[in-house]
């Protein structure tokens, strides 16, 4: 009866693991909608904005195809940045050129690893945090730390099954039974997993409930030419750019290596 001890095992595990995650994310969809701080008096810039869907790497993503398409940083294929103008329009932009480098070309990939670690990007976060815009830090790494319990929860099922029923002395007869139990618990964790993902598929893990809201009340307005493409950058990310060279060198760096073209965008 030694599998009564592991099934009790298996369910105490997956309960605790479940019924943690349920309540992080109970916790979370109640998140003030308006901050007891600083609320924001004004439109969120795209930099914010980019944040709320997909955080800080999507801030330095827009910083880096917003450079490009205003001949400010020329973004190769072949997955290398290089400066054009090293007066940076904004914080932001100037955070991308010091990652960059005093030679002026750096890989785009440790470039936005640096931006977006970057004291403005924090500071950027911690202003939307304080707005009751962005999940903190803390809710949101509770969160991922849940999944990935829920996630343990549902291997230790199996390999708590796979040892019962290897054990010697096992009853064949009785083996279908145990297994069964074993699927109970195991249909929790992957259930519980199922519904968090379709609860959350929609929705950003970086924006609070009212965040939310204004990521669903766009577009953004429109002020000029590239406005609509940066827009659909800090809502989608780099997939929204419909230059096929630029979105390799964002997206995998640029694996194949052809001949530079013209950067593409229009120019403000």
């Amino acid at each position: 009866m030694l599998w009564v001890f592991f099934l009790l095992a298996a369910w105490g595990v997956a309960a605790v693991a479940c019924i943690r995650l349920c309540l992080l994310t109970a916790g979370a969809a109640l998140l003030p909608a308006d901050a007891p701080g600083k609320p924001l008096s004004r439109e969120l810039s795209l930099y914010e904005t980019a944040f709320l869907a997909g955080g800080p790497h999507r801030v330095a993503d827009l910083a880096l195809v917003s450079m490009h398409l205003r001949r400010r940083l020329l973004l190769a294929h072949t997955g290398w940045a290089t400066v054009v103008d090293p007066e940076g329009r904004d914080e932001v932009e100037r955070t991308v050129i010091r990652a960059i480098g005093p030679e002026g070309q750096s890989r785009i990939a440790p470039i936005r690893a640096s931006a977006a670690a970057a004291d403005t990007v924090r500071a950027l976060a911690d202003r939307l945090v304080a707005a009751g815009l962005a999940v903190p830090h803390g809710t949101r790494t509770a969160l991922e730390s849940a999944v990935r319990g829920v996630r343990g929860a549902a291997v230790l099922v199996v390999v708590l099954a796979a040892v019962t029923a290897l054990m010697p002395g096992q009853d064949t007869g009785e083996a279908g039974p145990v297994l069964a139990w074993f699927g109970l618990p195991l249909v929790l964790t992957l259930g519980c997993l199922a519904i968090a993902r379709v609860e959350n598929q929609p929705y950003s893990p970086w924006a609070s409930p009212s965040g939310q809201r204004w990521l669903d009340s766009l577009p953004a307005p429109v002020h000029g030419p590239d406005r609509d493409v940066l827009a659909a950058v800090a809502v989608r990310g780099v997939a929204a750019v419909g230059d096929p060279r630029l979105r390799a060198a964002l997206l995998d760096g640029g694996r194949t290596v052809r001949p530079l073209g013209r950067a593409s965008g229009a120019e403000i």
